[in-house]
């Protein structure tokens, strides 16, 4: 069976390795209150930045904190190849898998979504969009795993 735009079995290492540490340390210094723009300051190039005082600046170089973008990279990166690569053993049953798991956490993410904006207001939604970006990520590779789980024990009970 050919697999398309899957990444090799190898890959899911690395993704796990980017993937949990950046994970919960983004988790930990997000809902801290942590000063993100104090560490890893850097002269970066920016399409837009708009400033509270000042005129906003439009294809410039800026001086910013980058260890929300570092931590934002990695946790995408990580959850990409974690979610992403092949299992040891790929076949069209896994492929169903991993579709119906994609669906099911673009269908959960959304739907949390909804509730969030209908529901919660003022930073504490800012916050919640923030963590939005790695969530369906996230839904997907728990649920997908849980199936592979659930598949694996279902075959090893068989035997």
């Amino acid at each position: 069976m050919k697999t398309h735009f899957l990444f090799p079995n190898s890959f899911k290492k690395i993704g796990w390795l980017l993937f949990v540490p950046s994970f919960i340390l983004g988790t930990y210094l997000l809902f801290s209150g942590f000063d993100f723009e104090n560490y890893f300051v850097l002269k970066t190039f920016a399409i837009f930045k708009d400033q509270i005082i000042f005129k906003s600046t439009y294809f410039s170089f800026i001086e910013n904190g980058i260890l929300d973008e570092l931590i934002t990279v990695l946790v995408i990166v990580g959850g990409i190849l974690v979610g992403f690569s092949k299992t040891k053993n790929e076949d069209e049953y896994i492929s169903k898998i991993r579709y119906e798991s994609l669906v099911w956490a673009t269908y959960f993410n959304f739907g949390l979504l909804l509730f969030t904006t209908l529901f919660i207001f003022g930073i504490p939604y800012f916050y919640i969009l923030v963590a939005n970006i790695a969530a369906m990520l996230l839904f997907f590779i728990i649920r997908f795993h849980y199936k592979i789980y659930q598949l694996n024990k279902a075959t090893h009970d068989d035997e």
